[in-house]
């Protein structure tokens, strides 16, 4: 199926976001795709706030309306304080655009459809608008040129514009003293099986979404500075071509590091490129040795100077990690998922337990960007990870969104706090694979 676009121009496009302080505008709905009518409407819009709804007419005009509310389907009045309406003409270039608000707030719109009660986008289901100034007061002539026949009726989803819920929804401590807390705990770590000494952690994901680039962040939290051992930046095919285990020296105060991040090969769509499924299953099973070249067109043979043929516990992996780009998540296609649907089954089948990893999601989200705090604040955030639990079949809990160094050049400290969140996240993960492999009387065998 061939993707859906924006109809909009350039210019268009940066006069709409100007209404939001620039944000970012992700297409919900297509009209002259999805179709004309409430149904189709609500199918693709409902549970996706704040949204845009976008109409174009022969005459030029530009126009909608804007909530931060959930369309829903109730069929009942919506109150919003933040709704407005919106025009302009593109076929005037200037400055100035028209934005009314709702003279009554509880009066938002009608949860029937896009229904804002001066203005009913899709008025019965069809490529029209009733114009009837009320509730919102407006001139008919500067708001759509009384051209009520429409050529397009678009629907964004606004993202990171007014977001914030009024509590985080997970709770954070953001000062140095828990940053501390963070680097005692996992320094303090160790597994209560005798012949393990290191949790080995495993990073899975999509080819660009950054996990070399969180083992080097990992591992500048420890060393105190930004650096850059594993190879990173931007490429069309996985810039990791070996399994690479990556052992992280002790700093920071901390005198023992309990963990290694094995870095693996981007996973791709076509045949024969990426990780090979055949060579997942012996990285989890120990078979696989540091530096090892991968070749996606053959998994690797028991005849390799590479291959393992008798691993220990210490060997194996103990957690997957799979990582994956906020900015991309509602671009993963089909295939993908698929992709991570059968590396999952085989992580499943030995038992081993599974996070996921959400980088970048500053780069999405404007208000995690102006401040890292907000991460568990943004109703756009925990929208992506609830989407992300929803697409892998992965429990909420087990999504963890950080923010990897890319362009820093020192540290900061609540960078530092979501780094070592998930990495305790990852070691208590690990803790359950031994309680589920052994019994508490052969803890100590």
């Amino acid at each position: 199926m061939s993707t859906v676009t924006s109809s909009l121009n350039k210019w268009q496009k940066k006069k709409l976001c100007s209404l939001f302080n620039h944000a970012n505008l992700s297409l919900l709905f297509k009209a002259s795709v999805h179709g004309y009518n409430a149904n189709a409407f609500h199918q693709k819009c409902n549970m996706q706030r704040p949204t845009v709804i976008v109409a174009c007419n022969e005459s030029g005009y530009v126009f909608g309306a804007f909530t931060c509310k959930d369309f829903l389907q109730t069929n009942q009045n919506v109150v919003d304080d933040k709704a407005f309406l919106f025009s302009f003409n593109d076929k005037e270039i200037k400055e100035d655009l028209l934005r009314v608000l709702s003279g009554n707030p509880q009066y938002a719109f009608t949860d029937t459809g896009p229904d804002f009660g001066s203005l009913v986008f899709l008025y019965n289901n069809s490529a029209s608008v009733y114009s009837n100034p009320g509730t919102y007061q407006f001139d008919p002539q500067q708001m759509h040129g009384n051209d009520l026949q429409l050529t397009e009726c678009e629907v964004y989803r606004v993202e990171g514009y007014g977001a914030l819920m009024e509590k985080p929804w997970r709770n954070v401590q953001w000062n140095s003293e828990r940053r501390k807390a963070l680097l005692s705990i996992i320094s303090g770590w160790k597994p209560f099986v005798s012949s393990v000494k290191q949790a080995r952690i495993l990073l899975v994901g999509p080819v660009g979404a950054g996990k070399s680039s969180f083992f080097n962040s990992i591992n500048s939290v420890f060393k105190g500075y930004v650096s850059s051992q594993a190879n990173t930046g931007t490429a069309g095919t996985s810039l990791t071509i070996q399994f690479r285990t990556y052992y992280i020296k002790p700093g920071s105060g901390v005198s023992h590091v309990p963990f290694t991040l094995c870095d693996s090969m981007g996973l791709e769509e076509g045949l024969n490129t990426g990780l090979d499924v055949d060579d997942f299953a012996s990285i989890l099973k120990g078979h696989i040795q540091d530096r090892y070249q991968f070749n996606p067109s053959m998994p690797i043979q028991p005849d390799s100077p590479h291959f393992h043929k008798s691993p220990g516990l210490k060997d194996k992996i103990h957690c997957v990690v799979y990582v994956i780009d906020t900015c991309k998540v509602k671009l993963l296609s089909d295939k993908m998922i698929e992709k991570f649907a059968v590396f999952q089954r085989k992580t499943n089948q030995l038992s081993i337990p599974q996070l996921v990893l959400l980088t970048k999601m500053d780069e999405t989200c404007p208000l995690v960007a102006g401040d890292l705090k907000n991460v568990y604040q943004s109703h756009y955030i925990n929208k992506v990870m609830q989407e992300v639990s929803a697409q892998l079949g992965v429990s909420l809990s087990a999504v963890v969104p950080v923010k990897n160094y890319c362009h820093e050049l020192e540290i900061d400290s609540q960078t530092d706090i979501l780094l070592l969140n998930a990495v305790v996240q990852m070691l208590r993960a690990t803790e359950g694979y031994f309680d589920d492999l052994y019994n508490p009387d052969e803890r100590s065998e």
